[in-house]
Formats: structure tokens, C-alpha cells, sequence
């Protein structure tokens, strides 16, 4: 009897399930990887949560990136930079991942975005398509199309969801994290949002929280703490919003504790570049000209006024002329292996003892085949 009763009641929830919701109903397929591999790496939404939606990217570094929808998808594409012709796409009706380049997308239908003014779903049969427009609205267009109307909105969907991030989201998150959440959360400590919503898990760090108080806390803690911590400060490398990484493409502003700049000083011009670590540095010092105009003549060694490092552990602002740099070590930045700048010498044989680090190098005795070979 008891079994039958939880099978009515299951056909009754399946009945009345709603038939635009974006939560996947049944098993979940993983791309990437560690206990982050749960959530989106730019949103920190819930994959399972938002998986009829979700799509799946190999980096020009060959990881692999699972998204919560076609905007982040993009958003990841503007920094990181992605193989569009080597994506996947969850197919709405069979909740199987297909090549998204050969999708059918339903733009402008009932089911509600995530972040954008108009979602946009997927069917790997034009049928399957066009049955689902007769019911709940929408046009179908190109995977190709879809990009571009996402590039097109992208700037604009971000700006709307900051506002009310700032009106809703921030304070609702301030207070659990001031109420629920260790206060020694360092935010810098991590690359991605899904990887602090996995040790805020793994560690305990906050109470036991649902899924939606979750993703909350940890929208406050990596768009508001992280930042605002910076404040606190005195002497950092100062990296405006929109400054890109010459030598990798991604935004340096997003990973502050690895900023880094080159100066370059000619006559009564300076100019600066920006990178997001030490590795990227060093790639442009040795050869500037691989990776920005040749007619850039200001740009040679000679040139240079100052070279700034973060020091690791006090996030301050260092020399890198003066600096020393663990290598081999099992601390990873944003482009893989790198090299951990620290001011005092005492800072790097501890770090080395504690990270496994295999080096403690000089700016001056670098050379460019060793920078290089942290890329292997």
C-alpha cells in the first residue's frame, strides 16, 4: 500500500511539474572537474538548477567549462577565450548534451531567463522546435545568432542585474554572511565563484545553508567582499576594470591578488600594461613585441620605469625588480603554474615549505625557457 501511494504521488508530481522549468529531471552530466564542478565558474549558479539551459566549452587551455546558460557562456568567451566550433548544448527534450553549432534555438519563448531579457533553449530536432513555439512562443535561429544576440546584450544584461544585485542580492547576502559565515573568508583565495562555494561547503565555513542562501552569500562575498577588502589596502596594484592581460586576453581586475604591471616611461609619456600573474609578466618583459604592435617603439626594456608584483601573503604592492618568486609550488593562478612574488626572502622559504614549492628565484636570474616550462 505505502508503495503505491509514493508511486501516485510521483506520477502526480510529474503531471503537474512545470513544463518551462529549467531544472534538470534526470541524472546530471559533469564536465568539470573538483567539488566546484556543481556550479557555473561565472555565475556560481547551480548547474542541476539550470541544466535544460546549460552548455559546454573546452578553453584554449583545454579545460573544460559547464555553463548555466548561453550569457555565461559568452561572458567567458569575451576573457578566456573559447573554440565556438567545439561547444555543447543541452538538447530540452532529451536532456542530452549535443554540438550546439547543429542546434535549433528557441529565443523570445515563456521560459524565463536566467540573466538576459530573453532566454534561449535548444532542440537537436527542427520538430521538436517548432512544437514547442506552438505552445509556448518564440523564433528559432542559428547557434551562430544566438552568440551574437547574446554579445550584442551582454553589457547591458550585466548592467541590469547589477542594479538589482545592489538593491536585493548584496544586502540579503551581508547578512548571512555576517550572521551565518566565518568572518575570515578570504575571497582572493579563490579564482572562481564555484570554487568558494565548494569550500564553503567542504570546510564548514558558513551554517547549513539551502542552495538560494548559498549562491546569495557567495554573490556578496565575490562581488562585494572581494573588492571592498581591497580597500582596506594601503599599497596595491591599482588595475582598472576594462584593463585586459596583453599576453592571455582576461580581464587582470577580476583576480587581484596576482596583479602585476609593467611600466614604461619615454620623455613625458608613461605607459602600463597589466597581467594577471607574474608568468604573463615575465612572457611580455622578454618579448614585448610578440605580443603588442612593433610599431609600439616605447615599448623596450630600456623603457622601463617600474615593475610591480602583489606579494602574496600582505597583497601589497612589491618591487618585482626586488622581489623573490617561488616556483613549482601547489598554489595555482589564473593561467596555471606561476610563480609567487614575495618581498621578504623569510615569506618565500615559508611558503616554500608549505606549498611543496621546488624554487626560490631573483627577478634577475629568470630566464624566458623557464617561464615557459611552467606552462607543461
Amino acid at each position: 500500500m505505502k508503495k503505491t501511494l509514493l508511486i501516485l504521488l510521483y506520477l502526480s508530481l510529474s503531471i503537474y511539474a512545470n513544463p518551462l522549468s529549467v531544472k534538470a529531471t534526470n541524472d546530471v552530466d559533469y564536465f568539470q572537474s573538483g567539488d566546484e564542478r556543481f556550479w557555473c565558474p561565472i555565475s556560481g549558479f547551480n548547474l542541476k538548477e539550470n541544466y535544460k539551459t546549460s552548455f559546454v566549452s573546452t578553453l584554449n587551455n583545454g579545460r573544460k567549462r559547464q555553463y548555466a546558460s548561453i550569457t555565461f557562456l559568452v561572458k567567458d568567451n569575451e576573457e578566456y577565450g573559447i573554440d565556438l566550433n567545439n561547444v555543447q548544448v543541452i538538447d530540452w527534450s532529451s536532456e542530452k548534451y549535443i554540438d550546439a553549432a547543429k542546434a535549433y534555438y528557441v529565443v523570445g519563448s515563456k521560459v524565463k531567463p536566467l540573466l538576459a531579457n530573453e532566454s534561449k533553449i535548444a532542440f537537436k530536432k527542427e520538430k521538436d522546435a517548432k512544437d514547442f513555439i506552438k505552445k509556448y512562443n518564440g523564433k528559432i535561429i542559428s547557434f551562430e545568432d544566438a552568440i551574437k544576440l547574446s554579445q550584442k546584450t551582454l553589457k547591458a544584461d550585466y548592467k541590469k542585474q547589477k542594479t538589482i544585485n545592489m538593491k536585493k542580492i548584496y544586502p540579503k547576502g551581508k547578512k548571512i554572511f555576517e550572521k551565518r559565515c566565518s568572518q575570515d573568508i578570504d575571497p582572493t583565495d579563490y579564482l572562481e565563484i564555484n570554487e568558494l562555494k565548494a569550500d564553503i561547503i567542504n570546510n564548514n565555513l558558513c551554517k547549513k545553508l539551502k542552495e538560494s542562501q548559498l549562491q546569495t552569500v557567495a554573490m556578496y562575498i565575490w562581488d562585494v567582499k572581494r573588492f571592498g577588502d581591497l580597500d582596506s589596502i594601503k599599497n596595491r596594484v591599482v588595475v582598472e576594470e576594462d584593463e585586459k592581460c596583453p599576453v592571455c586576453g582576461m580581464f587582470v581586475a577580476k583576480y587581484p591578488r596576482w596583479a602585476a604591471q609593467i611600466i614604461y616611461s619615454h620623455g613625458n609619456h608613461e605607459h602600463k600594461f597589466s597581467f594577471d600573474g607574474v608568468k604573463d609578466l615575465m612572457k611580455f618583459y622578454f618579448d614585448p613585441k610578440r605580443w603588442i604592435s612593433s610599431n609600439n617603439h616605447m615599448v623596450n626594456n630600456d623603457n622601463i620605469k617600474q615593475i610591480l608584483v602583489t606579494d602574496y601573503y600582505s597583497q601589497e604592492a612589491i618591487d618585482g625588480a626586488k622581489a623573490y618568486y617561488v616556483i613549482g609550488s601547489d598554489v595555482y593562478g589564473p593561467m596555471g603554474h606561476e610563480l609567487i612574488p614575495f618581498e621578504r626572502l623569510e615569506d618565500a622559504e615559508t611558503f616554500k615549505a608549505d606549498h611543496s614549492g621546488k624554487l626560490i628565484i631573483e627577478f634577475d636570474k629568470l630566464k624566458e625557457e623557464e617561464i615557459y616550462k611552467l606552462d607543461e
